[in-house]
């Protein structure tokens, strides 16, 4: 059965009357965690672009190429879009739901904020309301303003990636240190434990991205730092 299939039967319980912010706490047993993440990417999307008051082309663009949204379940992927866009429920209450829900997969919430961001900077502009709706986001998944400012430097237009924030290190750490660091993130990349975190298969190619922008950090340090 297909994650979308799966999440077409969620919203039959939307048809009983019960609110997009329900359809959150019924999924927080492991096997629907898939289902879980896809629809609270889409539902956070809706929210952010009512934040910032539009949605652009680049940005729909953004959303099926992590997910390869199968033309026949678009309905059903607007159908939530549209839903969460007109909740009365304000963006706070769904990202607390959001974040009970992998209360136990902490990580699992940093995954889903870099979709957060890849979809908001898709159309090379960053507004300074997404900025502080992520911003908020991420404060209450309890994710720190230290890994948010660097998930964010690895995204936003025209700003340079820190090497040191990308890899969630301090110059004042030692070599040893920082390479644990760096080894621990390269680990945490790998798709066997993020599908194992309820990522779905879609949503793993972020990663792809992220092992990059890690290494090359690691890069950049090992040239200063490397023992001689």
């Amino acid at each position: 059965m297909s994650i979308w299939t799966r999440i077409s039967e969620a919203l039959q319980a939307l048809t009983k009357g019960e609110s997009l912010a329900h359809v959150f706490d019924r999924l927080r047993s492991p096997p629907e965690r898939s289902v879980a993440f896809t629809i609270a990417v889409i539902a956070l999307s809706a929210k952010m672009a009512k934040a910032d008051g539009q949605v652009t082309r680049d940005e729909v663009t953004a959303f099926r190429d992590v997910f390869r949204l199968p033309p026949e379940e678009e309905k059903n992927a607007a159908r939530i879009f549209n839903l969460a866009r007109q909740d009365v429920a304000g963006y706070e209450d769904y990202a607390a739901r959001i974040a009970r829900m992998f209360d136990d997969a902490p990580d699992t919430l940093y995954d889903l904020m870099e979709g957060l961001l890849h979809i908001a900077v898709a159309d090379g502009v960053y507004h300074p309301k997404e900025d502080a709706f992520l911003g908020r986001v991420a404060e209450i998944f309890g994710l720190g303003e230290a890994r948010f400012r660097a998930l964010r430097a690895r995204y936003v237009p025209d700003e340079r990636p820190d090497p040191w924030s990308v890899l969630g290190v301090t110059a004042d750490m030692s070599f040893d240190e920082i390479r644990a660091a760096w080894r621990k993130q390269v680990r945490d990349c790998h798709p066997d434990r993020l599908k194992a975190r309820g990522v779905p298969e879609e949503a793993v190619r972020l990663a792809e991205r992220r092992l990059r922008d890690i290494n090359h950090a690691w890069e950049e340090i090992n040239a200063m730092r490397a023992p001689s």
